[in-house]
């Protein structure tokens, strides 16, 4: 099997270098309660045939009327992915015959996408640079219904609900080189859509479904003839189904056999694609202006309209919790990955003491991101729960920061007092007071600790005295034990330090 030396690498093999070339065609399901050209629902998972009007079922002498907001949201997408707008746009009649298609058409955007060229960058581990993949378009047109064959052994179904709704397809350049680009991209685009408002990106729902183009060359040839895996619903999969294509095609290529345009299918069971049917050309499909649509006409306003409504995006949201709030290049991807968490985040800080005070202390903000990362995401896994199912108000969580920060209580208690307020959605400083669990500040406390364990371990003091100086940690460890982590670490050890040296100095 051909392995993959490093992202954007060639191909090695016995034979040669291989050159993997893969493009893609994204269909992202539009967030809109009603479809592209009819009034009827789009939830998911209603009772089969029940979203259904004469439109969407394909009556005779039934005419499509176009959902404006499908439109503001097609035209959000593309500013989204840097792309230009076109101001003329119009839909075309793409003729196939399937038993889920009413019509007999799909009414599509061929010829005169709403959407051109734009871009998007995308980081992908082990490279310091982010990758540029060119988007080739966005347009806008219906989907088919479902066709259901697992009912009935002589029989199959077609359930018409999803028939008409709007997707969006967008088609990338053939500028993707692996399986791990392609991956990267896609958890990319589905975030950027999500923060847009403009797709769920559920792929679980078929909400945001790929074709991936995929083909292999012999560095600086010709590209290769395409073979496109159909209707991928899951990223995991779209990077198993790639890695599975690139072996078959090479070893096909280098036994001497032609790679065949075709579309095919993946297997997850058995982790292999599978013909699906011959690869149509557009005349295949007897493409025309579908005549019962008028173009689409925008206005530079109406663009800018919603160029100034764009909420902040991941990359500039990235960016800016780096240089707000002092987090890492890491940890600031990780906080923005999901759309629900930034906001929950930056309502956190608005509790940290400093941040009240206008302070801006990012070593509190810094603080509290490791806490949401670490114990929150850690106990929201741990139960299987989203973010958004957090159990107490989040500005706890802030309040347990500025009870760490003032060295009311040290970072061992706070993770016990996380656990309470878990559990009872009591404020923290509630629970150190029920409980008792305020540090010991009290210098005079501190030492005669200091001289309790002295006392308790004479031999390990005079082995540190000998030069052991690693055997401090073990005496600090058992006050930190006897007083059960309440005295605060710092003054503990300065105070220990202090009275160590002295003795090593009398000594």
């Amino acid at each position: 099997m051909a392995q993959i030396d490093s992202l954007r690498s060639l191909i090695k093999t016995d034979t040669g270098a291989w050159e993997v070339v893969i493009g893609l065609e994204i269909h992202a399901q539009i967030m809109s309660e009603t479809k592209l050209f009819s009034r009827a629902e789009t939830s998911f998972a209603a009772e089969p045939n029940t979203h259904v009007t004469p439109i969407d079922a394909g009556f005779p002498g039934m005419l499509p009327l176009l959902n404006s907001y499908c439109v503001h949201q097609a035209i959000k997408t593309g500013l989204g992915l840097n792309a230009q707008i076109n101001l003329f746009s119009r839909f075309d009649r793409k003729n196939y015959f399937y038993p889920d298609l009413p019509n007999g058409y799909q009414i599509t955007q061929l010829y005169h996408p709403i959407v051109g060229e734009g871009h998007l960058d995308i980081p992908v581990a082990g490279n310091e640079n982010s990758i540029r993949v060119g988007i080739e378009r966005i347009h806008l047109e219906q989907d088919a219904g479902k066709s259901i064959h697992d009912l009935s052994p002589d029989s199959s179904f077609i359930d018409l609900n999803r028939a008409g709704t709007a997707l969006m397809e967008i088609v990338t350049k053939p500028d993707l080189r692996s399986a791990d680009e392609v991956m990267a991209f896609m958890k990319k685009i589905r975030l950027i859509l999500r923060y847009l408002g403009t797709s769920d990106g559920n792929m679980d729902e078929g909400s945001l479904r790929a074709d991936v183009n995929v083909s292999v060359r012999r560095p600086g040839e010709p590209l290769g003839r395409r073979v496109e895996i159909k209707n991928a619903n899951s990223i995991k999969f779209i990077g198993q189904a790639i890695h599975f294509e690139i072996n078959r095609q090479i070893a096909a290529l280098e036994s001497g056999a032609e790679i065949t345009q075709e579309t095919r299918l993946y297997d997850p069971q058995k982790g292999e694609t599978r013909p699906m049917r011959s690869k149509e050309d557009a005349q295949d499909y007897r493409y025309h202006p579908d005549p019962d649509l008028l173009p689409i006409q925008l206005e530079n306003d109406y663009i800018d309209t919603i160029r100034q409504s764009m909420p902040e995006l991941p990359d500039p949201k990235r960016s800016r919790f780096i240089k707000e709030y002092g987090l890492s290049a890491y940890d600031a991807e990780v906080m923005v990955s999901e759309i629900e968490t930034p906001d929950i985040y930056e309502r956190a800080v608005q509790g940290l003491s400093s941040w009240k005070d206008g302070q801006h202390d990012t070593l509190q903000s810094k603080l509290l991101a490791n806490w949401f990362l670490g114990d929150l995401f850690g106990q929201l896994k741990k139960e299987s729960l989203k973010i958004t199912d957090i159990p107490f108000e989040i500005e706890h969580l802030s309040a347990l920061v500025n009870l760490i920060s003032d060295d009311t209580i040290s970072g061992k208690i706070a993770k016990d007092v996380f656990q309470e307020i878990w559990k009872t959605n009591k404020s923290p400083k509630v629970i150190v007071e029920e409980k008792g669990l305020k540090q010991v500040t009290d210098v005079s406390m501190i030492e005669d600790e200091v001289e309790k364990v002295i006392e308790a371990h004479p031999q390990m003091v005079q082995d540190y005295l000998g030069g052991k100086d690693k055997i401090i940690g073990f005496l600090i460890g058992q006050i930190m034990k006897a007083t059960k982590g309440k005295i605060n670490p710092g003054a503990l050890n300065q105070i220990m330090v202090k009275k160590l040296s002295s003795m090593r100095g009398g000594k």
